[in-house]
């Protein structure tokens, strides 16, 4: 979901009746609470895009200079093991770097067993000995001003036991955990859902457990503000979604997770996997915490480089032709309300491009009509509408309207 927002645009308003300011107040309430869950929190402690998709798509060589958006810092050790030139990777919010270092810092400087009991359990019996004595002294800052203060996230205390339930969208997993916890029968037939070994099991106990999953109260939950900003989807996309979607972001949601749950195979999906178990498995988990993958990653680590900052002020100050950008959800937010800022951004993307140079981004929108002209010019552009119907269809996460490559002329 987005990975970089920021406050509402203010600037002159028009005379507003009751009604529209009624509207005006409670769109800048939603924004404020966004703001707040996002302000101070980590957001992401998964990336929701599914690198395979990507990989197929931007084809990355040994030459290539990757400019990304942070999110998790999953994606970006993924894209290691095509062994680009570099991956730079791009967050306003410092504690999604924070965590892309943390990481990191245990390729560096520990070993594939502690990494795995971070980031695969989601829990580490000694996470504040190992992270003093051997990670903490290589991280900058920031970074470790960070985990100084959360490094209980890895201790398996209190009623979240799992990294994967920190963060804000790690607390809207662990609500509904709970509630499937508190219905026994239900969390039984879905951990059963989670094992099943055909497409056909899939579907008969999807369809068992889709309307106690989804009851009108859970519908009306998940299409509230505050749920959407926990998952980090601002007021601009909800509105996409309610807009476009027939029965609007819970018939959205639903129709989402039935095609994940029912269409794809649930046994190696290790997105939905972890936000229910809590944890992965070594037979269902990202590529980076696989132990064949270790050591080329842990050669290769240095070669992403983490920058808080904007993707504008990055390029701004970091110029060169890079060969590869990876958007995520991000203009969507940007389109709704910093237009001049859109085109800023993409007049920097053009800039800093060569001929062949990829762009890669999402929507939730099932159709993406905001780029400008000059980009409409500059860059060719396929879409899941047409020739990336089926790698869109294969998308693990399964929660986008729309992927899009382009191709810079």
């Amino acid at each position: 979901m987005p990975k970089l927002v920021g406050p509402e645009s203010k600037g002159p308003q028009p005379p507003l009746n009751w009604a529209n300011k009624l509207n005006f107040m409670i769109n800048h309430f939603r924004d404020w609470v966004f703001k707040n869950v996002h302000g101070g929190s980590l957001v992401y402690n998964i990336c929701w895009e599914d690198p395979r998709c990507d990989r197929e798509l931007m084809q990355i060589e040994p030459d290539s200079e990757i400019v990304m958006i942070t999110s998790a810092g999953c994606n970006a050790l993924d894209y290691l093991l095509d062994d680009p030139k570099a991956i730079h990777c791009i967050d306003l919010n410092s504690r999604q770097n924070a965590l892309l270092e943390f990481k990191k810092s245990l390729f560096k400087h520990s070993s594939y067993d502690e990494l795995y009991d971070y980031f695969g359990d989601g829990k580490h019996a000694q996470a504040e000995e190992v992270y003093r004595q051997q990670l903490r002294p290589h991280l900058p800052a920031y970074a470790q001003e960070f985990w100084d203060q959360k490094m209980s996230y890895f201790e398996g205390k209190g009623p979240k036991k799992s990294f994967y339930y920190r963060g804000s969208s790690g607390t809207l997993a662990w609500l509904f955990v709970r509630y499937m916890q508190m219905r026994p029968s239900l969390h039984s037939k879905v951990l059963k859902l989670l094992k099943a070994e055909t497409l056909e099991e899939q579907e008969q106990y999807f369809e068992q457990v889709e309307r106690k999953l989804f009851n009108k109260a859970v519908r009306w939950t998940i299409s509230r503000h505050f749920s959407l900003a926990l998952a980090g989807v601002p007021r601009a996309q909800r509105r996409l979604i309610t807009e476009e979607y027939p029965g609007g972001v819970s018939s959205f949601v639903v129709d989402a997770v039935r095609h994940v749950f029912t269409e794809l195979d649930i046994k190696e999906n290790y997105f939905w996997q972890v936000y229910v178990n809590g944890h992965y498995t070594k037979d269902c988990c990202p590529s980076y915490l696989r132990e064949e993958n270790y050591l080329s990653l842990r050669e290769r680590a240095d070669n992403i480089h983490t920058h808080t900052t904007s993707f504008s002020q990055f390029l701004k100050d970091n110029p060169g032709k890079y060969s590869h950008y990876v958007l995520l959800d991000h203009q969507d937010w940007l389109a709704a309300h910093d237009v001049p800022a859109l085109e800023e951004e993409w007049q920097c993307i053009l800039a800093n491009s060569r001929p062949g140079t990829k762009i890669l981004m999402r929507s939730a929108a099932m159709r993406i009509d905001f780029f400008p002209d000059f980009v409409k010019e500059r860059v060719s552009w396929v879409s899941s509408e047409e020739e990336l119907k089926e790698s869109h269809f294969q998308d693990r996460v399964g929660t986008y309207g729309s992927v899009y490559l382009g191709t810079v002329k």
